[in-house]
């Protein structure tokens, strides 16, 4: 390692993710960047996922035993990190040729930023990619209404990490919690232009297979942060309870029954902010919500 190569930290998180690890653990050892610490977390597995650890010894390190999720199997992972620049891959996600130098040399001539994140696209099962994920530059104001940051396109100083860490308490949507943690403690984020990873979209990943789980954590995130669950939340999680569809491969529905039915939601979730809830509800044209609601983009575990 030399000054101009700094140690990068990537953990990735795994529990029986013999389906979509090798494409994780290939993905960062083919990285044009030389000074790589790759460690894997995996929490028990008995799918296989040992044997394919096996396979790489010497190239990565992991240690398996029994945790209570995702976000305590990488926070144990980066405990044991050396680098001075830190990242996170889950294991059915992958970086794209270039990522980690890319990020490495944007910290090195920007060291005023503490966190920097680039462009992603949501691939299927198969690594087709399906469209670009939806990043913006970043804002801490926009942070307050959705989770803009592709997670496995994210870097950001160790430094940062030991100051705000993940909350193994908070067992999804905890990308989310960690950016909002970290905004609030005046931590600097710049996003990248360049396409830097891939998060992966399929019928076992958390963001899919636990969406109400995934809904009322953010929603709950909201509140404790900001004391406010935003409209085009309300609405999504009401649509969702109306007819089930996962609002990525079936897109959110709209429908004036489901924006009459999110006027007494939201201020039931909103107590203490209900005069605010009704009047952002009376003044959004219900057909344009859709627009402007996404898809809430938590991480998932790679199960």
């Amino acid at each position: 390692m030399s000054p101009s190569s700094p140690l990068v930290s990537i953990v990735t998180p795994a529990f029986n993710a013999a389906r979509f690890l090798p494409d994780a653990i290939e993905s960062v050892l083919s990285q044009d960047y030389p000074s790589i610490e790759y460690i894997v977390a995996d929490g028990g597995s008995t799918d296989g996922t040992l044997a394919i650890l096996e396979r790489y010894r010497g190239r990565l390190r992991y240690f398996s035993g029994r945790d209570s999720g995702p976000p305590d199997a990488l926070h144990r992972g980066f405990l044991q990190a050396r680098g001075p620049i830190f990242a996170w891959l889950n294991a059915d996600d992958v970086y794209l040729p270039g990522a980690v130098r890319t990020a490495v040399e944007f910290l090195a001539a920007h060291p005023e930023i503490d966190v920097t994140y680039g462009e992603g696209y949501w691939i299927d099962e198969t690594g087709k990619v399906i469209r670009r994920y939806p990043t913006l530059p970043f804002d801490g104001k926009l942070l307050e209404r959705d989770c803009f940051i592709c997670q496995p396109a994210a870097f950001f100083r160790a430094s940062a990490y030991r100051l705000c860490s993940l909350d193994p308490g908070v067992k999804l949507s905890f990308d989310y919690d960690l950016w909002i943690r970290m905004a609030q403690r005046g931590l600097r984020f710049a996003a990248l232009p360049e396409y830097l990873a891939c998060t992966r979209m399929h019928a076992g990943a958390d963001t899919l297979h636990k969406r109400d789980a995934i809904f009322q954590t953010s929603m709950g995130l909201l509140r404790r942060h900001y004391g406010y669950v935003p409209l085009p939340w309300v609405f999504g999680y009401t649509a969702y309870l109306t007819d089930g569809r996962d609002q990525f491969f079936q897109p959110l529905r709209p429908s004036l029954r489901v924006y009459l039915a999110s006027l007494p939601a939201g201020l039931r979730y909103n107590p203490k902010r209900r005069l605010r809830f009704l009047g952002e509800w009376a003044s959004a044209p219900w057909k344009g919500i859709a627009r402007r609601f996404r898809v809430a983009k938590q991480p998932h575990d790679g199960a």
